[in-house]
């Protein structure tokens, strides 16, 4: 088992790629706190996950919220003793043109999607710092790599994730704790429903935009983070992984 002894937090954890992530690790040997705002769903989740193992508890948590955050270590540490992985997974997305977007949408893209991972990072690696090593895998994504139209602000979102995934893994690497972000393109969750609905795309067009034909997989993009997270990818920090069925390679 790749993650045998470890405890890994995961943000967002209810659905999509963090429940399917949430459910490699525990296959794979981790102690597991999974995290989302929903508590129903994250309840719901957690009676799916106690069948792989009980070795996980949830917690209702938003992103945004220092005190959450605290929150979540504190819980993390009395159930589990320590922190090993973090999985800052948890994230919003939202297509709008430039001359529409407003304040309120703005700062609740940066208020989760950034500020989320900045506190992630704040509260977690003083923690991991303590096991000694250990690895953070930030959730980008293609729009932080690449322009897109009606993605200025999830773009902006994400690019900022990519560049402070750099700036820590610089300040962290000494201190044994490897620190990258992945960057998918759609993969088949509730984002690509949306982008479906929102760009009035079928899933059938959406697929063929991507040169191997299709979307990403929740499971395949656990699989990159199981690798992240494990000692597999011991000579790897700062650094982008990209899942995105070769769509950036095209252009």
């Amino acid at each position: 088992m790749k993650l045998e002894g470890k405890v890994a937090i995961i943000t967002g954890g209810a659905a999509g790629i963090g429940f399917q992530t949430a459910l490699l690790f525990l296959k794979e040997g981790a102690s597991v706190v999974f995290t989302d705002i929903n508590p129903n769903e994250g309840e719901k989740a957690l009676l799916e996950l106690k069948k792989e193992s009980d070795k996980v508890i949830f917690v209702k948590q938003d992103v945004s919220k220092e005190d959450d955050w605290r929150m979540v270590v504190e819980k993390t540490n009395a159930t589990f003793g320590k922190i090993d992985i973090l999985f800052n997974n948890a994230g919003i997305y939202v297509i709008k043109p430039i001359p529409e977007i407003t304040m309120e949408d703005w700062n609740r893209m940066m208020d989760i999607n950034v500020t989320g991972v900045f506190l992630g990072l704040k509260h977690v690696l003083p923690e991991i710092e303590k096991s000694g090593e250990g690895s953070v895998i930030n959730a980008s994504s293609i729009a932080g790599l690449q322009g897109g139209a009606g993605h200025l602000m999830y773009g902006a979102s994400k690019g900022a994730v990519r560049l402070m995934t750099k700036d820590a893994a610089a300040e962290y690497a000494s201190k044994g704790i490897r620190i990258n972000s992945i960057h998918p393109g759609y993969i088949t969750t509730q984002m690509a429903n949306y982008a479906s609905e929102t760009l009035h795309l079928s899933k059938r067009e959406l697929d063929k935009t991507y040169p191997l034909g299709r979307m990403g997989k929740p499971e395949e993009v656990a699989k990159m983070v199981l690798f992240l997270a494990s000692d597999d990818s011991s000579f790897s920090t700062g650094a982008e992984f990209v899942l995105d069925g070769g769509v950036t390679n095209s252009i």
